[in-house]
């Protein structure tokens, strides 16, 4: 395996341990602050930081992007960090944060389902991979109501699947639709147009920070959510889905949740039965065969010529 590959690999490596832990971390900042407004300037903020680092560590020139291009990146804003992650976070005002990754755990689905009507077959083996973290995911759902909750609305994990088929589809089209160059520009403007896209949300229903108010725990944990989770793991993401096949970078869905339980379990209360630990067993199982079949040519995956765009084969 080339340097690269290992790059693309531990960059993916990244968005599984890290993206894990954002969903208890998302937790402990909402004890004191607004939903929409914490999640806003939290990619303003890593948006801001990384524009700047492209331009002093690529140069101007790694900014510019053409009309198309731009249009893409703040496509991929509104669908990732806009609706991907702040609906999320207004529904972790009422779901566990174990659970709410475990329901986001659905995206993978999403991404098979979107690749067969865009014209794809994928192969049998990532059918069977999607379909063993789906069991998985069943028993971790079945095991008994998760101790340990804040609230409850029945909208609740209805608003996380939402925010996983939003995932789901800025994932695909940012393989599809022209993009900058610097995946990092793509990051960028992504995150900006996300944060701008909450805040204005979170200023129409009128949230407000009380900075009296703001707990030090909220404050740490917004701090780690906009340097590690934003600034670090997002931009990894974004990077690994121009080097490695969607469905492959899909599979963070199932690793995630295995370490928000955990997390949740240690750190916050939540308590999960014998059920969700074998669930959890599960889904690794799933994310083996979907990574393993996905990681063969694309001419092994029954993909009919002329299926996918020249752009989709180049990033594989």
């Amino acid at each position: 395996m080339s340097s690269k590959a290992w790059f693309a690999w531990g960059a993916l490596g990244v968005v599984y341990v890290v993206w894990g832990s954002t969903y208890l971390a998302i937790r402990f900042t909402l004890a004191s602050m607004p939903p929409f407004l914490s999640s806003g300037f939290r990619f303003l903020v890593a948006g801001l930081l990384l524009t700047a680092a492209v331009a002093v560590f690529a140069g101007r020139g790694a900014l510019r992007m053409t009309r198309g291009q731009f249009g893409t990146a703040v496509l991929v804003g509104l669908l990732l960090p806009a609706t991907g992650n702040g609906f999320v976070v207004v529904a972790e005002q009422h779901v566990a944060s174990g659970l709410a990754a475990l329901l986001v755990a659905s995206m993978p689905i999403h991404i098979v389902v979107l690749r067969r009507l865009l014209g794809e077959r994928p192969a049998k083996v990532t059918l069977l991979g999607v379909a063993v973290g789906l069991a998985g995911l069943a028993v971790l759902l079945l095991g008994g109501p998760v101790a340990g909750a804040h609230g409850a609305a029945w909208w609740g994990p209805w608003l996380v699947l939402l925010a996983s088929l939003g995932w789901a589809v800025g994932s695909v089209a940012s393989t599809r639709l022209p993009t900058p160059a610097n995946p990092f520009t793509l990051s960028a403007v992504g995150m900006l147009a996300g944060g701008t896209a909450l805040t204005v949300a979170g200023l129409g229903v009128g949230e407000r920070v009380d900075l009296a108010a703001v707990t030090t725990g909220s404050w740490v944990a917004w701090g780690y959510l906009v340097l590690v989770g934003s600034l670090f793991a997002f931009s990894s993401y974004v990077y690994v889905l121009g080097k490695l096949p969607v469905s492959t970078v899909a599979t963070y869905a199932y690793v995630n949740p295995v370490i928000a339980v955990f997390l949740g379990v240690m750190f916050a209360d939540e308590r999960f039965g014998l059920a969700q630990i074998a669930g959890g067993a599960i889904v690794l199982v799933a994310v083996v065969l979907v990574v393993r079949a996905e990681r063969k040519p694309a001419r092994e995956l029954s993909v009919p010529p002329g299926t996918i765009p020249e752009p989709w084969e180049a990033r594989r």
